[in-house]
């Protein structure tokens, strides 16, 4: 995509303006480095666009893509140029969150997406021993109703299926609650109170689940009142 001008806006929006590049750029600054984990975050992109999106930002000098070492595939980094983006991906998240949210349909909220989403928030430093279990009930799915994350090695990871093993903290609300509270848009003291959203489980983590499970980073953006 060309514009044919000088200006450095045209320019920027030939490298940046093609559709699902801007969500890769979010994706790559948020940590994702390998095709399957980018892909989660995208949902219904298709492995051959990511591939062809990936192989011209390369080109442009925005990711390095680096093999792994005795594995099939690449990985895939930031380069300086794509750091650079950092504080206008959150500047658009802010816009977005003060003039766009009345575009938001019940079926953006994905509990696949939000799962995805709270795996990345968990902070193991701040949970109690090397293994935690969290569970979460979304009350307004009929199917998949339960998802876990297992915290063990630092690392965070969504299951579908019960790891079989003892659950530390269960959430109970629906996916709606759990997006508004992670998203800042709702305290946690104003669904529990309102019982719209339940939490058991271990005192010294459900006392202050902030500490160890990150609100989003527009928690605190200024924002547009939530839709009807």
């Amino acid at each position: 995509m060309r514009y044919n001008q000088f200006c450095p806006i045209a320019k920027a929006t030939e490298i940046l303006g093609e559709k699902w590049t801007i969500l890769i750029i979010r994706e790559l600054l948020m940590g994702g480095t390998r095709f399957n984990d980018l892909q989660r975050g995208l949902g219904d992109i298709s492995p051959a666009l990511l591939t062809n999106r990936l192989k011209s930002l390369e080109s442009q000098g925005m990711v390095a893509r680096r093999k792994i070492s005795g594995q099939k595939g690449f990985e895939y980094f930031p380069t300086d140029a794509c750091q650079a983006l950092l504080p206008v991906v959150k500047s658009l998240g802010d816009w977005g969150m003060l003039w766009a949210r009345h575009t938001i349909l019940d079926a953006d909220f994905d509990a696949e997406f939000l799962m995805f989403y709270l795996e990345r928030s968990i902070d193991p430093t701040k949970l109690v021993g090397s293994e935690t279990v969290i569970k979460f009930r979304f009350s307004d799915l009929t199917e998949q109703q339960n998802w876990w994350l297992l915290v063990e090695s630092n690392k965070a990871q969504v299951c579908l299926k019960d790891p079989g093993k003892d659950v530390n903290v269960f959430f109970n609300c629906s996916v709606r609650t759990m997006h508004d509270v992670w998203m800042g848009d709702r305290t946690y003291r104003d669904a529990l109170k309102s019982g719209d959203l339940r939490v058991d489980g271990d005192l010294v983590l459900t006392r202050n689940v902030q500490s160890w499970l990150k609100p989003s980073v527009f928690a605190d953006s200024e924002r547009a009142p939530l839709p009807a």
